[in-house]
């Protein structure tokens, strides 16, 4: 089966504890996530949640993935199908990498499957990778604006 993925990271001056406190605080995402502007659900493997994106330059999405993954400052990822599973499938993670200096490298990534695939034009992978990477950039700023208040 035909996959797409958009793979992205970027480092951290803030423990990975704090990163995830960050990364976790799903309420607080309209306040400081340029991408993911909505996400809620139980923080629990297994729950349905609600997300909502807003690629740049594309119309705000709304989906209901399943949460897969929740390991405590390490592994945060959900699974989101359109319609029926093998369609249009994206399994979207954050992973957590402690660095030897004390900070956190984050991997942002998004791997896509599914018949329908090939009607998932590159222009829209472009902006949900330009959408990664804002994100990235202002988790990066809230953590150490937090971490360095003692926040975090």
């Amino acid at each position: 089966m035909q996959t797409r993925s958009i793979a992205t990271q970027i480092d951290i001056n803030a423990a990975p504890s704090a990163v995830w406190r960050v990364l976790c605080d799903w309420a607080a995402y309209p306040e400081w996530n340029p991408f993911i502007v909505g996400l809620h659900g139980r923080q629990q493997t297994g729950s349905r949640l609600v997300v909502s994106i807003h690629p740049p330059g594309r119309p705000r999405l709304t989906f209901r993935p399943r949460l897969e993954v929740l390991q405590t400052a390490d592994e945060l990822a959900w699974l989101g199908r359109a319609l029926l599973p093998g369609l249009l499938d994206g399994r979207h993670s954050f992973r957590l990498e402690a660095l030897e200096n004390g900070g956190t490298r984050l991997h942002h990534d998004e791997t896509f499957s599914g018949l329908l695939l090939p009607l998932f034009g590159q222009a829209l992978l472009a902006d949900a990778r330009k959408g990664f990477e804002l994100m990235n950039q202002a988790l990066k700023r809230r953590a150490e604006t937090l971490a360095s208040a003692g926040a975090a």
